[in-house]
């Protein structure tokens, strides 16, 4: 690292960096881990998301009311709650009664604090999720349901191979724009001790004094999160195009 030095001493005065995160080992290591820890949090809340979504925007559109109306509920129950409250409802409340007997004879939590960060955040995105999907279905013409009906597709079939492709690419810019928030909404793992991003980055600033530099390192970072998120969904969005469906 020593031919950074030069670099890191002009960025520190002009741009406000304070690239400790790389002339120091052990704070390096430290916010290495903390990414890894964010995209871990970040890859399997949206894929954890996007299959509570799926799967209730189909059962949205069951014969059976009771199943129906289960999923309104959920569905009402976490667009309408902060996120926040929501994780500490998941942690504490839920939390402290599944436990299970450790080695050492002590009770010890069933799930970890990331676990329930995943839970939490998947939950709360995945009933935004199954908005948008049951959005994208019911942009579906009937006209293409009744041609798969008259061919002979079951109920699973046309749900399957023709309406949740289209629905896909229906609600795609909806759908980024939730998964990008879930990114972003990550940070509330903080409030539970899961040392992700913000979390080691508090720790680094409240150990080396260096409070507005890390900030921007921290924003920096999730720019750079977020970005690869669009990238991808902007990739995922034009593969699926079809020429001139939607248009």
């Amino acid at each position: 690292m020593e031919s950074l030095a030069p670099l890191i001493d002009w960025l520190r005065p002009d741009w406000l960096l304070d690239l400790v995160v790389l002339s120091d080992d052990y704070y390096r290591g430290r916010y290495i881990a903390g990414l890894w820890t964010t995209i871990k949090l970040a890859v399997l809340s949206i894929i954890f998301s996007l299959i509570v979504g799926i799967i209730g925007a189909a059962v949205q559109g069951a014969p059976s009311r009771t199943l129906r109306v289960l999923v309104g509920a959920f569905v009402a129950f976490f667009r309408n709650t902060p996120p926040l409250v929501q994780l500490y409802f998941f942690y504490f409340a839920i939390g402290t009664v599944l436990r299970i007997t450790g080695e050492n004879g002590l009770p010890q939590p069933l799930v970890s604090n990331f676990g329930w960060a995943v839970i939490a955040l998947s939950l709360f995105a995945g009933a935004l999720n199954t908005e948008i999907f049951r959005a994208g279905i019911e942009a579906v013409p009937r006209s293409t349901v009744e041609a798969a009906e008259a061919l002979g597709y079951t109920r699973l079939q046309i749900y399957r191979e023709i309406v949740l492709p289209l629905a896909i690419r229906i609600s795609l810019p909806a759908l980024g724009t939730n998964l990008v928030n879930l990114v972003k909404t990550t940070t509330l793992a903080y409030a539970i001790a899961v040392p992700e991003l913000l979390y080691v980055s508090a720790q680094i600033w409240s150990e080396d004094l260096n409070v507005r530099e890390m900030m921007n390192v921290l924003l920096i970072s999730y720019v750079g999160l977020v970005a690869v998120l669009v990238w991808v969904l902007h990739r995922w969005e034009k593969a699926l195009r079809i020429p001139g469906y939607g248009e």
